[in-house]
């Protein structure tokens, strides 16, 4: 479980409801059925017409990336290529295929059987660069569904204020309840405003910085791949493999491969 997404939500929601009831508001006036039904439900429903089911079947997978942490051990990984390029050196690349038989990273997996099954070095390169590809449109479909959802929901706010005021209008024959109407109308503008930037946007923002740090191991492997294959020292493989760890600490992808335009992955689920 990633705890920072759960702790945001939560400082976020405290923040705001602490700062209503601090100016003398009533958690009461905050829970409205009405706005919560046309801004969570006409968001919902405008999702479900800008993409196609295949698309909307992926949101589960999308909250996982979101809500869980990366399973990846960079740490490790970086051993493996090590003690693999080691084990080229020594033995030739025909060696590595037992050893990478049980390896747990499918990418790796993937790019050393090229190695292996001796695969012309710029083939490799491009059928692992159509792979990353691959993955950085899954993560960018991810994104989008819950970035339209934070474009839809102020919207769907503002729409539940009007009918709101609409209704307010036409009840003109009790002053001494127009307050409250006119405070209950403004609640839908409230949820899908907090919505859009608390939970939606930064959902989509998690999802990609996820994207990013997948899409930096992703060059990571390919660079460890090339190498073995080019018969580098370990020392050498290890130093390269070094530079990418300071790039995923630091957040930002890495400039080592560039990426190309075309999109399929053997390895991965066809999500999209």
């Amino acid at each position: 479980m990633d705890i920072a997404t759960i702790i945001g939500i939560i400082i976020g929601l405290a923040a705001l409801i602490g700062g209503f009831l601090w100016e003398g508001g009533e958690v009461g006036g905050l829970m409205q059925l009405t706005a919560a039904l046309i801004v969570f439900g006409g968001t919902f429903a405008a999702v479900m017409i800008s993409f196609p089911v295949r698309r909307l079947k992926t949101i589960p997978r999308a909250l996982k990336l979101a809500f869980t942490s990366a399973n990846a051990n960079t740490g490790q990984l970086i051993e493996d290529i090590v003690d693999m390029a080691s084990t080229a050196r020594r033995e030739g690349v025909l060696s590595l295929e037992q050893k990478i038989a049980e390896h747990p990273d499918a990418y790796l997996r993937e790019g050393i059987q090229l190695v292996v099954d001796g695969t012309d070095r710029e083939m490799v390169k491009q059928i692992m660069e159509y792979d990353m590809d691959a993955a950085q449109y899954k993560y960018d479909g991810y994104a989008k569904i819950f970035e339209s959802a934070g474009g839809y929901a102020p919207t769907m706010g503002i729409i539940g204020t009007v009918m709101g005021l609409i209704h307010v209008l036409g009840s003109l024959t009790e002053p001494t309840a127009l307050g409250p109407s006119i405070a209950l109308a403004f609640t839908a503008t409230l949820y899908g405003v907090a919505s859009a930037n608390l939970i939606f946007l930064p959902i989509a923002s998690k999802i990609k910085a996820r994207g990013e740090d997948d899409i930096t191991r992703m060059e990571m492997i390919l660079e460890g791949v090339l190498s073995i294959q080019n018969g580098d020292h370990p020392i050498l493989v290890r130093r390269k493999m070094d530079s990418f760890v300071t790039d995923m600490d630091a957040g930002l992808p890495s400039a080592a491969s560039s990426s190309p335009s075309s999109s399929s992955a053997s390895f991965m689920e066809n999500d999209l």
